[in-house]
C-alpha cells in the first residue's frame, strides 16, 4: 500500500495512505490538460484538498499574517522521479485559492495501489501533475545571508 510523508514546518507531521487522505472531504475535478508526449489528456480526479491536508497538520506560520503564510512552500516528489513545487499563496483562499488535490481515484479507480496524485486543475499543461507522491515538504523560503 503506497503511502506519502508529509513533513517539513508542520506541528504534526505524518505518513499517510490513499485510505487515509479519504477521510478529508473528497473534491472532484474534471480536467483537460496538455501532454508534453501524449497531447490532450481529459481526466476526471477526486480526492482532498492539498490546502486542507496540510492546514490539519499545523503549518509553522502565523495565520493572522497574510505576509507570514505568503513565503511558504511545498515540494512534492513522486515515485517516478517527478517532483514540482507550489506557493501557499497558490491554495490559500486568501490569494489564489487553488483546489489542487491530492487525488484518491482517477477516473473511477481507485489509486490505493500506485499512491494519490497531485492535481493542479489550473494548469494549462500536465508538468505539475505528480503521480505516486511519495513526499509532501512544507516549509517558509529563507533569505539569503550575504558574505560581504
Amino acid at each position: 500500500m503506497a503511502k506519502l510523508i508529509l513533513h517539513g514546518d508542520l506541528d504534526h507531521p505524518a505518513k499517510l495512505s490513499v485510505a487515509d487522505l479519504r477521510s478529508w472531504e473528497q473534491h472532484r475535478a474534471v480536467v483537460t490538460f496538455d501532454c508534453a508526449t501524449n497531447g490532450p489528456q481529459h481526466h476526471v480526479f477526486e480526492g482532498a484538498l492539498l490546502h486542507d491536508v496540510i492546514a490539519d497538520a499545523g503549518p509553522a506560520f502565523d495565520a493572522r499574517r497574510r505576509k507570514d503564510r505568503s513565503r511558504f512552500m511545498l515540494a512534492i516528489s513522486g515515485g517516478d522521479g517527478h517532483h514540482t513545487v507550489l506557493s501557499w499563496a497558490e491554495l490559500d483562499g486568501d490569494f489564489a485559492g487553488n483546489p489542487v488535490l491530492l487525488a484518491t481515484r482517477l477516473d473511477g479507480e481507485d489509486l490505493d495501489e500506485p499512491g494519490c496524485q497531485l492535481v493542479v486543475p489550473t494548469d494549462r499543461c500536465g508538468a505539475r501533475y505528480v503521480s505516486a507522491v511519495t513526499h509532501v515538504w512544507f516549509g517558509a523560503l529563507s533569505p539569503p545571508t550575504l558574505g560581504l
